[in-house]
């Protein structure tokens, strides 16, 4: 969740704030003040339309991470872990760890946010009858979050990957084929296909008067084309490490550091002379104790750097996450890619045997891509 500001916990779940939403939310407020709520409901004051802007946009980011609890809940119901939910400048976005186990399960998890949307819309719309009839300033926040609400919902089964709806599209062919594979080329195929018309429908409205609708349009497009070739670029490393084990990747020999070891000295020895930006940090048992990168020593002031020790600056072994020599590598690289992080120590019962990285991976898909070998 690294650029977005830590809002607490909710069921186990981490909830971000991307600092992109702040545009959002600015651009929001001044629409709805300046556009929404004076057209559909005149005659109120003007700082009432500045008050309910900036309500109206909190509640729908709300009402946006209802929609992605929704989808979290059903994931660790069905035994899929959730390691945080942020809400950024497109809505919402669930860190699942792992794909679902079956089509079964894709469904159940997709459909869940749409449903919790118009679930939302209904009561948003059952409260506006209640009780909006004596106020005109809660009619109109109340109607605008009804709406919103449903148009969510019906903007999310839109079939390509991957909104939900493209992942309950994915879940049927699944269901079909029996091939969660090739599932998901077919879905991100379809993604992209209507990721290109909304880019060309949107370029074309903003050429034809409707500019900021048009280039936003153009923009959401943009941002479906790229996560879905990142889903099916994914799907090819997944394939291609297919019977690979972490052991067969890694590097058996890499350098470690003792933690009593100072700055200044690994700085000069590893960082600089041998290009080395991350090390395991063992004991004399050869047991990890932490891990040290770059961005750790960087944090400490360089005047510090020759009585500043190792063990003081570095990860410590409860925060750095290691993977098993036999777990697949596949697997290993998912978790490198959710958890933003280059290298993974190997370990077997607390002890290093090796170091997988991101370059590790790199350089034994080129020699196996150079030597036309298809196997391990």
């Amino acid at each position: 969740m690294r650029n977005s500001l830590k809002l607490g916990r909710v069921h186990g779940i981490e909830i971000g704030l991307h600092y992109s939403w702040v545009i959002v939310f600015v651009l929001l407020t001044v629409s709805l003040a300046l556009g929404f709520f004076p057209e559909t409901f005149p005659f109120l004051p003007p700082v009432v339309y500045w008050v309910l802007g900036a309500v109206a946009a909190l509640l729908l980011f709300v009402s946006v991470l209802i929609h992605e609890l929704s989808h979290s809940f059903v994931a660790q119901r069905l035994g899929i872990g959730v390691r945080s939910i942020t809400l950024f400048i497109f809505g919402g976005i669930s860190n699942i760890e792992g794909e679902p186990h079956s089509a079964r399960d894709e469904l159940l998890i997709s459909a869940a946010g749409p449903v919790a949307s118009v679930v939302l819309g209904i009561v948003f719309g059952a409260l506006l009858v209640l009780v909006g009839g004596a106020n005109q300033a809660l009619a109109a926040l109340l109607s605008y979050l009804a709406l919103t609400n449903i148009l969510l919902a019906i903007f999310n089964l839109i079939p390509g990957f991957p909104l939900d709806g493209g992942r309950v599209f994915r879940s049927i062919v699944w269901g079909i084929t029996g091939s969660f594979a090739r599932a998901t080329r077919i879905a991100s195929i379809l993604g992209q296909v209507i990721a290109y018309i909304f880019i060309f429908g949107g370029l074309l409205l903003a050429f034809t008067g409707a500019f900021l609708s048009g280039i936003w349009i153009a923009i959401i497009g943009w941002f479906l084309n790229s996560a879905a070739e990142a889903t099916r670029r994914q799907l090819r490393v997944q394939q291609a490490f297919t019977g690979v084990k972490v052991s067969d990747v890694m590097n058996p020999e890499p350098q470690t550091v003792s933690p009593d070891r100072s700055l200044r000295d690994v700085v000069d020895e590893y960082v600089l002379h041998r290009n080395i930006r991350a090390m395991p940090v063992v004991d004399s048992d050869g047991k990890v104790v932490g891990l040290v990168t770059v961005a750790e020593i960087k944090k400490v002031p360089r005047e510090r750097w020759d009585v500043a020790t190792v063990g003081e600056v570095m990860l410590p072994a409860a925060e750095v996450v290691t993977v098993s020599p036999q777990a697949n590598a596949g697997d290993a690289l998912e978790i490198m890619g959710q958890r933003d992080i280059n290298q993974l120590p190997v370990t077997e019962e607390g002890h290093l045997v090796g170091l997988l990285s991101r370059a590790n991976a790199l350089h034994f898909l080129q020699m196996r891509e150079e030597l036309g070998s298809t196997r391990p």
